[in-house]
Order: structure tokens, then C-alpha cells, then sequence
């Protein structure tokens, strides 16, 4: 009787492989350099925000004293703007009008002049009366009217013109007032957004640092 030896070589391995699998691996150093790049690009664009930011700003408040400093606005004395009943401007009294929110207080004082000479009318809604006057005037030359009559309503025509062209103007002023005034909120808007990029990119940079610090003590430790 013979005994049938087995050779371990022989026999077909019991671990089979699916295949060829790519392991990733993901260390604290590896993670540590990326979050430290990271921070670093995200400082920078924020700086550069902040400095093309804070120039706008600068840019625009330059920009808007130069033009309205050129038109030679000013206000009334806090007396005549106590008298007009516009105690609510007493503080820009005599003062010329170089920034955005006097601007806008100087179109605020337009629009009070504006009501009392148009009656409470725009520009647009003179048109009508104006018509009107004009439409008379040329009626009364058709119907043959004495002159005296022509003459009145021809007075009452050129004076309802007179006051829409004045009306025209103010708004024309007050608008270009608040279009000013604008800018001017756009670049204080700007600024603070500024500040605020630029305290972002310190907290980032602090970030870097920090992080830079546990590296190298990690290092060392190794």
C-alpha cells in the first residue's frame, strides 16, 4: 500500500485576485501642504480684491469732490434755509456742496422749489396746461378777439412755458444730483467691502501660519 504525497507547490492557490486595484493614499502631511497652498491663493486674491477695492473707493470720492466742486454749489445760509422752512438742511448752512450726501441734501431743496413753482406739477404734467394756453391763444386769433384778449392769453401761455422750462431745469439739476450721490454710496459701499477683504485675508493668512507651525513641529517630532 502506497501513500499518495501531496506537494504544497502543487496545489492551486485558495486566494484568488479580482484584478489589479489603485490604492490612494492620503497622509497628514499631504493634507496639511494642500490646506497651507490653499490658504495661501485665497490671501492673495483677497488682498488684491481689497486693493482694487479700496482704490475704487478712494477713485470715486476723489472723483465725485472734483466734479461738485467745479459746479460751485452752495448751500443758503442756515437763516434763508430757516425762513424757506427747511430747518431739516440748517446744518449744510453756507457750505459748498463737494460730497455725495450733500448732494443730496442739495436735491432735496431743489425738489422743494420745484413743488412751489410748478404748483406740485412735473415737467411732464406742465405739458398739458401748457397746451392748453397755447391752443387758446391760437383760438382767439381765429375768432378774431380783440388784442387786449390775444395779448392776456398769450401772457398766461408764455408764463405756464416759462415755468416748465424752469421746472425742466431743476429736475434736470436735481437728478443729476442724485446720480452723483450714487456714486458716491457705490464707493463707500466699496470701501467697507475693502475692510472686509482685507481682515478675510488676515484671518487666512494667521490660517497659513498656524498651519505652517504645526507642519514644521510634526516634522520635527517625526
Amino acid at each position: 500500500m502506497s501513500d499518495t504525497a501531496t506537494n504544497p507547490a502543487t496545489e492551486p492557490s485558495s486566494t484568488s485576485s479580482d484584478g489589479p486595484s489603485d490604492v490612494i493614499t492620503i497622509t497628514r502631511s499631504g493634507v496639511d501642504k494642500f490646506l497651507i497652498a490653499l490658504g495661501a491663493v485665497v490671501t492673495i486674491v483677497l488682498v488684491v480684491a481689497g486693493a482694487l477695492l479700496m482704490y475704487a473707493s478712494n477713485f470715486t470720492a476723489d472723483y465725485v469732490s472734483d466734479e461738485l466742486t467745479a459746479q460751485g454749489i452752495t448751500f443758503p445760509s442756515a437763516e434763508a434755509l430757516a425762513e424757506e422752512g427747511r430747518d431739516d438742511l440748517a446744518e449744510y448752512g453756507g457750505e459748498l456742496v463737494d460730497t455725495g450726501k450733500e448732494a443730496e441734501a442739495y436735491s432735496s431743496y431743489i425738489a422743494g422749489h420745484i413743488e412751489g413753482i410748478g404748483g406740485g406739477l412735473s415737467y411732464a404734467e406742465l405739458g398739458a396746461p401748457q397746451s392748453e394756453a397755447n391752443a387758446a391763444v391760437q383760438d382767439a386769433v381765429a375768432s378774431g378777439a380783440s388784442e387786449a384778449e390775444i395779448d392776456e392769453l398769450q401772457a398766461a401761455a408764455d408764463e405756464i412755458t416759462g415755468t416748465r422750462d424752469t421746472v425742466l431745469k431743476g429736475e434736470i439739476l436735481r437728478g443729476t444730483l442724485l446720480n452723483v450721490y450714487a456714486w458716491a454710496t457705490v464707493g463707500q459701499i466699496a470701501g467697507i467691502a475693502a475692510w472686509v477683504a482685507f481682515g478675510a485675508a488676515l484671518v487666512c493668512l494667521i490660517l497659513v501660519i498656524a498651519g505652517l507651525v504645526h507642519m514644521r513641529r510634526q516634522s520635527s517630532t517625526t
